[in-house]
């Protein structure tokens, strides 16, 4: 395929980091001589802020319009943070590229305390993610977690206004806006796994516009796509959403990917259980090894106790 400059048009999101992001796609495109256009959007998961994603719709809310403009020839591509971007994509759409990862860790903001050890007893912290809501309560059972909605300078400015102890959020976002000083500490992966596809950046496209494809390729980082590739695998098989739990994170070591994921009980309500991991390392070389590799990694989860809503079993 050739990768003959093309003009091309990014559809975003419009907030800060959502607009950091595609400006920066934008200029590495610019750079190999693509002629780059902006078209900003509103979409329905930055409009909806007073209820959980997961009763609202789940991740898909924050790619439908962005996916309608394309399909309707408004957009070429679209600049994804990973971890917004469901596990299936609508047929007629391809993940053309992921992007070198940025940290994928959770950072610990508070303007108060140094660190989760410090907040005392009984402590407000904020976030709307359950995976985060289920690593926290294992690690404090004591802490009151509450609700934390809207993009990263609007939970900013709730944790300024003195309505929690502390947040968290992740720390590539905090990093690529130029935030990072509001970073108190950073969760190291034995605590707070990340989510699939934490911190790197996929370019989603018409899975038809060869050309754009061809584009994309020279700006895709395969140790990235490759992890991701299994982290979501992971999520995929478990039937993963914002309605679940569920953490998925893989490094390497030389040619070898280690894949890490701890599911947690859905049910906040119920008696805190223990969370439920599973790990493996396999030598990996491409996507469909890092898949298979993920749906692994999902099936162990299985056996340690953990539902997948795709089955509907244990």
């Amino acid at each position: 395929m050739s990768s003959t400059p093309v003009p091309i048009v990014i559809a975003t999101r419009e907030s800060r980091l959502a607009m950091w992001q595609a400006e920066y796609v934008k200029s590495l495109l610019e750079q190999r001589g693509h002629a780059v256009t902006l078209l900003g959007m509103t979409t329905r998961g930055d409009q909806i802020l007073d209820r959980s994603l997961s009763k609202v719709g789940g991740k898909g809310l924050f790619v439908k319009e962005l996916e309608v403009a394309m399909e309707e020839g408004r957009a070429d591509i679209a600049v994804h943070s990973l971890k917004d971007v469901p596990m299936d994509l609508p047929e007629g759409f391809a993940l053309a590229c992921v992007m070198e990862r940025e940290d994928p860790r959770d950072a610990f903001v508070s303007n108060r305390y140094a660190n989760l050890a410090e907040l005392p007893q009984g402590a407000v912290m904020g976030t709307s993610s359950l995976r985060r809501v289920a690593l926290l309560r294992a690690l404090r059972p004591d802490l009151k977690i509450e609700a934390l909605r809207g993009n990263l300078d609007t939970r900013l400015r709730k944790l300024d206004d003195g309505h929690y102890d502390a947040i968290v959020l992740a720390a590539a976002g905090l990093k690529r806006l130029g935030l990072a000083s509001r970073i108190r500490a950073t969760f190291e992966s034995t605590e707070m796994l990340p989510s699939a596809g934490q911190g790197a950046l996929g370019l989603e496209v018409r899975s038809d516009r060869l050309d754009l494809i061809a584009a994309l390729a020279p700006l895709a980082h395969q140790p990235t796509w490759l992890a991701v590739a299994a982290e979501r695998a992971v999520s995929r098989a478990m039937g993963g959403s914002c309605s679940m739990p569920l953490a998925a994170h893989a490094t390497w070591s030389g040619p070898e990917l280690t894949i890490q994921a701890a599911w947690g009980d859905p049910d906040e309500a119920a008696p805190i259980r223990p969370l439920v991991r599973a790990e493996l390392t396999r030598h990996i070389s491409d996507l469909s090894r890092a898949s298979a590799l993920g749906e692994q990694v999902a099936a162990l989860l299985c056996e340690g106790g953990a539902r997948s809503l795709r089955t509907g079993s244990l």
